[in-house]
């Protein structure tokens, strides 16, 4: 791929990803709009800002739309992320957040590429694991266990938002798991982009014991395949330093940074 392959994708992105709003919206999802912003509450543990562009704000504007956005969530007691890509502008947006009470979590790198490549992929299992698409609450609880023993984190609110999810429309997503016999090894699910050639990949933590045999690649693979059936044509992922190699040998291409900045009251 070319640079200029990279920035035709990235405006593919920026063009029919951005502003990130569930489509349908789940049941208690409610969607605001601040001027170029979007406030989506009522999707997790916490509120997310997303926007396509802040069409020129800057400034005193800029920092006062920032300022909305705290007085807000303090009233509300609830954290709010700020979904911020490294090409975004003003560039000292950042700087901005930060003064204002923001925390940026780790960097991600956005891929995206071609469905057609990954789904082509034929990746080997580990003998006595397979793969399988779920929808009951049970196993979405099972995946939120899994994620706690990778992440050492409360990650009940995951089986709440997929649920969720799966219920306003079971075509919009499709949650698949590694399993070795009655232990979940890994999980990732897809999201078919409403209206556009997208589909998205999420999750992907795998235990320890169960990482570099394949379980990941194998989860990218099924999914690709899913999303070719429904005919996406390209795939984006916000994808951490581990998987971005993994991801790249399959033919995606980094095309910015994604950092989330949160503001806990």
């Amino acid at each position: 791929m070319t640079d200029l392959d990279a920035r035709t994708l990235r405006d593919a992105y920026d063009a029919q990803i951005r502003p990130e709003i569930p489509d349908p919206l789940p049941a208690g999802v409610t969607v605001q709009r601040d001027g170029p912003l979007v406030r989506v509450l009522g999707l997790d543990r916490r509120g997310f800002l997303t926007y396509r562009t802040l069409d020129g704000l800057a400034g005193a504007e800029l920092d006062a739309l920032i300022a909305r956005q705290v007085e807000i969530f303090r009233r509300r007691g609830e954290a709010v992320e700020w979904k911020l890509n490294g090409h975004d502008q003003p560039a000292d947006l950042p700087d901005r957040l930060r003064a204002a009470g923001f925390v940026a979590e780790d960097e991600e790198t956005v891929v995206v590429g071609p469905v057609a490549a990954l789904a082509a992929a034929v990746p080997v299992l580990p003998e006595g694991v397979r793969l399988r698409e779920v929808s009951a609450r049970e196993d979405l609880e099972r995946i939120a266990a899994m994620e706690e023993a990778v992440w050492h984190d409360d990650r009940g609110h995951l089986a709440t938002a997929l649920a969720k999810e799966i219920e306003a429309d079971p075509q919009s997503i499709t949650v698949v798991v590694a399993e070795a016999g009655d232990e979940v090894v890994s999980a990732g699910w897809v999201r078919y982009q409403a209206n556009t050639g997208f589909a998205t990949l999420w999750g992907g933590s795998t235990l320890p014991g169960w990482r570099r045999r394949g379980v990941y690649r194998a989860l990218v693979a099924y999914r690709a395949r899913l999303a070719e059936q429904r005919g996406r044509t390209l795939l984006q992922v916000d994808c951490s330093p581990d998987s971005r190699p993994i991801l790249e040998r399959l033919g995606l291409v980094a095309v910015t940074t994604v950092t989330a900045y949160v503001y806990t009251p």
